[in-house]
């Protein structure tokens, strides 16, 4: 085989630049497109999680509500979940098992009773990503 001919046939068998660059346009392309769709969904997956520990957290309310015959108050708040207070003599807890969460965010969640949305029951809420109360971000249980 001449040199002439084997230099042909090794240049077929590599990548030009301009190949080179077309498959990483192409790539940048997808990635601009695939990217932001992954991108908030972590956010979403913290709102999911804000939703549950409130469902969680509700549902120890209402048993000790159950329990007691009270909810705890404002000033006690959730640690009634986690300790006994004085005079509770049918509480049955911990009712939280691993203890009361903070939110996703690194925020204690709030909790107020009597609830100034639920009249007739509490508020608890998250503030949600920006760490500000009472803003449309705010993940709650009304």
């Amino acid at each position: 085989m001449s040199l002439l001919h084997r230099t042909t046939r090794v240049s077929r068998r590599a990548f030009s630049l301009v190949e080179m660059l077309l498959v990483l346009v192409i790539l940048a392309t997808l990635a601009a497109i695939v990217i932001p769709r992954f991108a908030g969904r972590s956010e979403q997956a913290k709102e999911t999680a804000a939703k549950t520990q409130i469902s969680a957290l509700s549902t120890a309310l209402d048993s000790f509500e159950v329990d007691n015959g009270y909810f705890p108050s404002s000033s006690d708040g959730l640690n009634e979940l986690i300790v006994q207070p004085d005079g509770a003599t049918n509480w049955r807890g911990p009712y939280m098992k691993q203890g009361i969460p903070n939110d996703p965010w690194g925020a204690a969640y709030l909790y107020e009773y009597p609830g100034t949305n639920n009249a007739d029951g509490y508020d608890l809420s998250s503030m949600g990503p920006d760490g500000r109360a009472g803003t449309e971000d705010d993940i709650t249980n009304w």
